[in-house]
């Protein structure tokens, strides 16, 4: 691989900002300064060194964000904010996010750029749990719960049975709900089935992987092991 290509992949600037790195000789190779942007390194076994800092090679990035409101969860948008806008320093490892939350829905969201990872934790026939915590306008019963149980007819497919747990009651309801797919709009569209509308959503958990408490909205961090073992990959 090319050094200019190696660098600006791993995020420490663009081909041109690159070259004048290399200038001011803040770039070497094997503890040697290295001149020539065309220079080839291999990845996997040669030292390569930003202003004495190691880098370590990517290929492939995992990375856990709280999404904010206001972005839409796709790789470009052409009257909106997406999330790649929010991790500027990847968008060069041509990141996407695994599944989709809506614009204004907030909370776990993962960016990949490793189709299979994002096929085992999304295809429906994995049945992986994402939990949510909804607040909606609108009466939530026992017969909900039950519907939920079930499955819904939404017109287009019918849910999975997926879990509905009532946590707060009063002039507005507060719930947590499972479910075990991730069709458009689908905890929305399952709300208003029963006549409630949703007025805040927020993921909370993709399998047993919770959302890092510590992320503030619009943070994230690269996935650990421990991560991919709730994951259960």
């Amino acid at each position: 691989m090319r050094l200019d290509k190696f660098l600006a992949n791993s995020g420490i600037g663009t081909r041109k900002e690159v070259k004048k790195f290399l200038k001011k000789n803040l770039v070497k190779v094997n503890d040697v300064i290295a001149k020539k942007p065309e220079m080839h390194i291999n990845p996997e076994e040669d030292i390569i060194t930003f202003d004495d800092i190691p880098i370590e090679y990517e290929p492939v990035v995992y990375l856990m964000m709280n999404k904010p409101a206001g972005y839409v969860s796709a790789t470009e948008d052409d009257e909106h904010e997406t999330v790649i806008d929010i991790v500027p320093e990847y968008m060069h490892l041509d990141l996407f996010p695994v599944g989709r939350l809506d614009k204004d829905t907030e909370g776990l969201l993962l960016l990949t750029n490793d189709g299979k990872f994002s096929h085992q934790l999304m295809s429906p026939k994995h049945r992986v749990p994402k939990r949510y915590y909804a607040e909606v306008d609108g009466h939530i019963n026992e017969d909900a719960i039950k519907k939920f149980e079930k499955g819904i007819d939404l017109g287009d497919f019918t849910s999975s049975p997926s879990e509905l747990e009532i946590i707060e009651s009063g002039e507005s309801f507060k719930a947590i709900v499972t479910i075990y797919e991730g069709k458009f709009h689908q905890v929305k569209r399952m709300f208003h089935s029963i006549d409630c509308e949703v007025t805040y959503l927020k993921r909370l958990q993709i399998a047993s992987l919770e959302l890092d408490e510590q992320l503030e909205l619009g943070e994230y961090r690269h996935l650990m092991e421990e991560d991919f073992k709730l994951l259960n990959l």
